[in-house]
């Protein structure tokens, strides 16, 4: 929506009195359009060093540094069985967890190699971290042909983590795990060629990658899968199997259920059902997808296509604009000056204890490819949102969707 139309309906509030705020209709102000530009991004939780990008050579392919790939957080701290199997026998010498766990990696052990990987790239039960010997395990493991360490070993050359960066060799590593059946080497694999600048790679192989991960039931492969479908990436439109895909999804990722919210809204796929709309945005945004929040914000504000609640709506809004999205305390202020005093205070009060719970796949996936995976995709593959028509054109003709949130 124009800024100036929101400026404009600012002052009429400010110009009316109380009771003609009361009447007036908020839905020019709050329609219920999907934004596009209301996003917000969050690096990966582990960085990696910036350098200059080397040109790579006929099939090498290039990707931008942007962060790390999915990375399986891998230990087996928190698995019991393994945990009694590390345990000390008997008849073994003394020795603390370290000393253990070492001990044990030198002589060959998959599963404790994997463990010191994980504990020194990330600081774990008091190891401090020390990204060149996680980088030392995880190689150790992987000449074994483990397909986690195989995995993990190429983000960490992706990234540039514990040693040189290396897009060809993270390409190489992704490969091997991908044909040992890893899904997330699948989804960095196919993620580097639906990205790259490269023309060698072909859509089937992209396709096949993806729907090796996705039929193995992968959330990110799904949704990414779903994505690709709905903008025709790769493989021909088709609203129908997007709709399916990021249905799945949206069992536990947030931006899956604000996605499939937008889906129900447009009537893309599914019939228009603004019920399940709201429902997914609900979820969506007490995941603490802000996106789900301003949209959620303009449908109950507006309340003309579901139930109107003008103070769910400034709760939202408020909760949104401390993260800065444009518009969100434009509306909040007017939706202060409509509601009661005791209304504003009560939903002041709910916005300020909020704390967002998201699922262990949100986090998950937030962690090792960022908070918006679609709009990333979207600046690769050179998708630029159509031009925004005014208000009254707009009405005329069928909602654009939002983009989604940001990968690495």
């Amino acid at each position: 929506m124009p800024k100036i139309f929101v400026l404009f309906a600012y002052v009429m509030l400010v110009a009316f009195s109380a009771k003609a705020a009361d009447d007036m209709s908020l839905i020019d102000l709050f329609g219920e359009e999907p934004k596009k530009e209301e996003t917000i991004s969050a690096p990966a939780e582990v960085k990696h060093r910036t350098e200059p990008e080397k040109k790579q050579k006929e099939e090498k392919v290039r990707v931008d540094d942007e962060g790390m790939f999915s990375f399986l957080n891998f230990s087996f701290l928190k698995n019991k069985k393994k945990v009694e199997e590390f345990a000390r026998k008997p008849d073994e010498p003394q020795e603390n967890f370290l000393d253990r766990m070492t001990r044990m990696a030198e002589e060959g052990d998959v599963d404790a190699c994997l463990t010191l990987g994980y504990m020194y790239l990330y600081g774990e039960k008091g190891v401090a971290r020390n990204e060149e010997k996680a980088f030392r395990y995880y190689s150790m493991a992987a000449s074994q042909k483990d397909m986690i360490a195989i995995n993990n070993l190429g983000s960490l050359y992706y990234s540039g983590i514990g040693t040189e960066k290396d897009v060809n060799k993270a390409v190489e590593m992704f490969n091997k795990a991908a044909k040992l059946g890893n899904k997330e080497a699948a989804i960095n694999l196919a993620f580097i060629y639906l990205t790259s600048p490269s023309k060698n790679i072909s859509a089937q192989r992209i396709i096949e990658l993806l729907q090796q991960a996705a039929e193995g039931n992968n959330i990110t492969a799904q949704y990414m899968m779903g994505y690709s479908y709905y903008r025709g990436f790769v493989v021909p439109k088709d609203f129908k199997k997007s709709f399916e895909l990021i249905k799945q999804a949206a069992v536990s990722y947030d931006e899956a259920q604000y996605e499939l919210a937008l889906r129900y809204i447009n009537a893309e796929g599914t019939p228009r059902n603004y019920n399940n709309a709201v429902k997914y945005l609900n979820q969506s945004a007490h995941q603490g997808n802000v996106q789900a929040m301003m949209e959620l914000g303009n449908i109950l504000a507006a309340g003309t296509s579901y139930q109107k609640n003008e103070y769910q709506a400034y709760i939202w809004f408020n909760i949104a604009s401390v993260y800065g999205i444009e518009g969100a305390a434009e509306k909040r202020d007017i939706l202060e000056r409509i509601l009661k005093i005791e209304e504003v205070l009560q939903a002041q009060s709910a916005a300020e204890t909020f704390k967002e719970k998201p699922s262990e796949m949100t986090q998950y996936i937030r962690q090792t490819f960022g908070r918006n995976l679609g709009s990333y995709i979207d600046k690769k593959m050179g998708y630029h949102a159509p031009k925004k028509q005014s208000q009254d054109a707009s009405k005329k003709q069928e909602r654009e969707p939002s983009q989604p949130l940001k990968l690495l």
